[in-house]
């Protein structure tokens, strides 16, 4: 049977017999209020090539009331499992489907939420990878692009949103009916609803005859928070850069980005309608980071209108294309875009995307960028940093190797070529190699078919007067994690190294040498006969993707010198370095603390300063000796406070360290400050303690027995909003007692009636790291319920409760060995393996770790 699944040669036979040509889908909301479900009248009209044959449909509905196909009234127990049988097909075909289909709580198919600012109800769809068979009848496979008409009755007072421009409403009464314009031909889950009392912001983008309405929509009870003219300027800073650079206008008729609530992903480029979490309209102050990731978000959803939504890939086993392309997009563009705010893009990318990316291609989960997708719940646990982080920064060293500007052009021919249709990736690899005349078999072969990191390092020698007499770069392919499939390769690599000496205080590069490394040695010439620099820097500029490390005399020097380099990029560089160094148990964690210390003051940049203070805090909580553990977490507290309170006031550093201070505050002292802040007795100047920092300093003092639930009820009552009730239960889920703990457990694994928003928060405050001994008895329980819990919840709501609730603090060879007999006898699918192999490796990387730090 296949429950909710659909393998790859069921949607291969289906597209060769197939030819999708309209939808028009009636959804009746009317009841919305209510919730429950809703009435669903699809009617689909398509080609079949053999007459005669038989396909199926997708449909995910508590009920079914008539399905006629060619004018016949088909049984309905044709509805079976998550399909309609279509038997007998036509040259040309005709079927309605009407069915009572179910709102969500969990952000698939098309969720319902309260908002308890106003007490209203809001709406809106999420379908990537396969949901929008939950909202109407669908063939349900990237490849079967349609154009889609939807009619929609909701209650009077209500927006409603789709990938057609907003039709003025009809009709009078409680009720009113939108009827939307048909879409271009596009696959079923870029469609999209989205449909409540929320409020609207408009502007349009105009260039020359072209015209273009923009819309950003938010809840009521954000709207005095939602900074549209910052969100627009982006937007439009996107659209001239894509444009020129892809050569092809903007594709859909207007483009509209909605902020919703309890949004699973950060975003989904839905065409001309978008949908965000709404998280991204801050409700408190937030560093520049914050900023400059919502900037990045907002751009790699447009880059999406071209590279996803008109031209698009046939299967999944190529999403990583479609990510990475976006991913690579917004970074160039925020680098390059006249005016941008961020130009050091590519050291936020860096410092965050690829860290993520190298964490991935270290699991046993590893996979080649371009991974085999046999069904729908292998690509569902596949957005991950290998088809996000890992393909983008692959696709930036293919720019590195053919060029930017064949790059683009290849890009020009690619969307002209196929536009409004689908591709695989060896469309993409012809284009690049009309345009910049490469062949790029090989280049693809080894890096989008094999997984795996390659570590570069120097090998020099230098005479007694301080001359180089020789360098050469050495590339190493550890072997892949046990149960990684496939084998560790030797890469192509073009890089840059760079030369950096002291002056007045600063690191400051003083050469580049850009250079292909191909095999396990490569000779450097050109530093032969100079005076050995301070720093040796491996792929500076970080065109490649590999792990780097420094020779003795560069890591001494940037030990002591970290924070001193002029520009930002070659300090993320060597602060990932680092980072690599302690999770591969090369560079202990006390010796890490070290040097976070010594660089954290120096470091100008937020991004790297946030992304260093959340390493640091995970290092100590699983990769520091146990013995000493607390010692090193009283030191960072300490520093956090000192840093706090020498931080120039209302600086974005002043509010990173009094975020780093709430996570780890543990002397009397420190949690008196944490209280005092809270209630207004004490006072920093220029550190604005609003409604978030006021939850995560809540958060801390509950967890550490400081403040009751008389407290977390008196938060609530100044903050009674979405946002308020989810840190709420974060907070309660982390009172030190076990039967807080219990309690958290029950409405997580033996309930099903928590929103995805609420059940993230109580999972996030149930794991705390300074209560190991409560967490100890829910090993045990873990594994009892795991599998129930994959097998009977949606693949969301699974996903935080497999990740979520591992025993990951209980670092000890006994959870490994828990965990071991767990896989050997529960017979896990594959995708849900996948996911408890990956926490398993989490636990085995912290106990060699630890053991560095003795």
């Amino acid at each position: 049977m296949p429950g909710t699944n659909l393998t790859r040669e069921e949607a291969r036979t289906r597209a060769a017999l197939l030819a999708v040509d309209a939808y028009e889908i009636e959804l009746d909301l009317s009841s919305a209020r209510e919730g429950g479900t809703f009435r669903s009248t699809t009617v689909v009209r398509f080609k079949a090539a053999e007459p005669g044959a038989s396909t199926f449909i997708d449909l995910v509905a508590p009920a079914v009331t008539e399905i006629v196909l060619n004018g016949r009234a088909l049984p309905l127990e044709s509805f079976a499992d998550s399909r309609i049988a279509l038997p007998g097909l036509a040259a040309e075909n005709e079927l309605r489907v009407v069915a009572d289909c179910a709102y969500t709580n969990t952000g698939e198919g098309l969720h319902r939420f309260v908002d308890p600012a106003d007490g209203e109800t809001y709406l809106y769809t999420q379908f990537e990878v396969p949901d929008a068979r939950r909202v109407f009848a669908s063939f349900e496979q990237p490849d079967l692009k349609a154009t889609f008409a939807f009619t929609v009755t909701a209650p009077a007072g209500w927006v409603v949103v789709s990938n057609s421009p907003t039709p003025e409403p009809a009709g009078d009464g409680d009720t009113r009916v939108w009827t939307f314009e048909p879409t271009p031909r596009m696959s079923t889950y870029i469609t999209a609803l989205i449909a409540g009392p929320y409020v609207g912001v408009f502007d349009s983008y105009d260039n020359g005859a072209q015209h273009v309405p923009f819309g950003v929509y938010c809840r009521p009870s954000l709207r005095e928070h939602l900074d549209a003219d910052a969100i627009f300027a982006v937007t439009r800073q996107g659209f001239d850069y894509f444009q020129e650079k892809f050569d092809f206008p903007y594709p859909f008729a207007k483009y509209d980005q909605l902020f919703v609530p309890e949004f699973n992903a950060g975003a989904m480029e839905n065409a001309g309608a978008v949908t965000f979490r709404d998280q991204y309209v801050f409700r408190s102050k937030v560093t520049d980071a914050s900023y400059e990731a919502r900037a990045a978000t907002i751009l790699h959803e447009l880059a999406h209108m071209w590279f996803g939504d008109l031209v698009t890939m046939e299967w999944w086993n190529d999403l990583w294309l479609n990510e990475s392309f976006a991913t690579f997009a917004e970074v160039v563009c925020q680098a390059e875009a006249p005016g941008s705010k961020w130009p050091h893009s590519w050291t936020t990318f860096a410092n965050q995307m690829k860290t993520w990316a190298y964490r991935q291609d270290q699991l046993p989960s590893t996979h080649p960028i371009m991974a085999e997708i046999n069904d729908l719940e292998d690509v569902q646990v596949n957005f991950d940093g290998i088809t996000y982080a890992k393909g983008a920064s692959v696709l930036k060293q293919l720019v590195a190797y053919v060029g930017q500007d064949a790059f683009f052009q290849g890009v020009r021919a690619y969307f002209k070529r196929h536009a409004w249709g689908n591709t695989r990736l060896a469309d993409l690899l012809g284009a690049l190699e009309e345009a910049s005349g490469r062949d790029l078999r090989t280049w693809s072969k080894a890096w989008l078919e094999t997984a795996g990191i390659n570590v570069l390092r120097p090998e020099l020698t230098v005479g007694a007067d301080g001359t180089v007499e020789s360098f050469a770069v050495l590339q190493e392919a550890p072997a892949l994690p046990a149960g990684a499939r496939g084998e560790a390769v030797l890469r192509p690599h073009r890089i840059a190294v760079g030369l950096y000496e002291l002056a007045d205080g600063k690191l400051v590069r003083t050469d580049r040498i850009e250079l292909d490394v191909d095999g396990e040695r490569t000779e450097v010439p050109q530093l032969a006969g100079r005076a050995r620099p301070a720093v040796l820097l491996l792929n500076d500029d970080d065109l490649s993707y590999a792990k780097v490390r420094l020779d003795a005399d560069s890591l001494a020097v940037v030990t002591e010198h970290l924070g001193d380099f002029a520009d930002s990029l070659p300090r993320a560089l060597c602060w990932a370095s680092a980072w690599d160094m302690t999770r591969d148990g090369e560079l202990a964690t006390r010796d890490y603390l070290s040097l976070a210390l010594s660089g954290l003051p120096r470091e100008s940049d937020i991004g790297v300063v946030q992304s260093v203070q959340r390493q640091v805090k995970l290092a100590l909580e699983l990769y520091a000796d146990p013995a000493w553990r607390e010692s090193g977490l009283e030191r960072w507290a300490a520093a956090a406070e000192s840093a706090l309170r020498a931080a120039p006031a209302g600086s974005d550093h002043q509010l990173a360290w009094a975020r780093a201070l709430a996570g780890a505050a543990r002397t009397d002292g420190q949690l008196a400050l944490l209280a005092g802040l809270l209630d207004g007795s004490v006072e920093i100047e220029g550190l604005a303690v609003d409604t978030e920092l006021r939850w995560s300093l809540l958060v801390r003092l509950v967890a550490t027995g400081r403040a009751d639930e008389a407290a977390i009820d008196a938060e609530l009552a100044r903050d009674n909003t979405s946002s308020g009730q989810e840190h709420a239960a974060t907070c309660r889920a982390a009172r030190p007692t076990a039967e807080a703990k219990a309690e958290a457990w029950t409405s997580v694994v033996d309930s099903d009636t928590l929103t995805n928003y609420v059940q993230e928060a109580v999972i996030a405050g149930f794991q705390q790291a300074d209560q190991r001994e409560l967490l100890a008895a829910y090993a045990e329980k873990y594994f009892a319920s795991v599998k129930q819990v994959w097998e009977t919840r949606s693949h969301e709501i699974s996903q935080q409760i497999i990740g979520g609730l591992y025993p990951s603090y209980a670092v000890s060879q006994a959870t490994l060995d828990a965990t071991d007999a767990w896989l050997a006898a529960a017979d896990p699918s594959p995708a849900l393996r996948r996911q408890v192999v990956e926490a398993r490796a989490g636990v085995e990387r912290a106990l060699k770790a630890q053991a560095a730090d003795r």
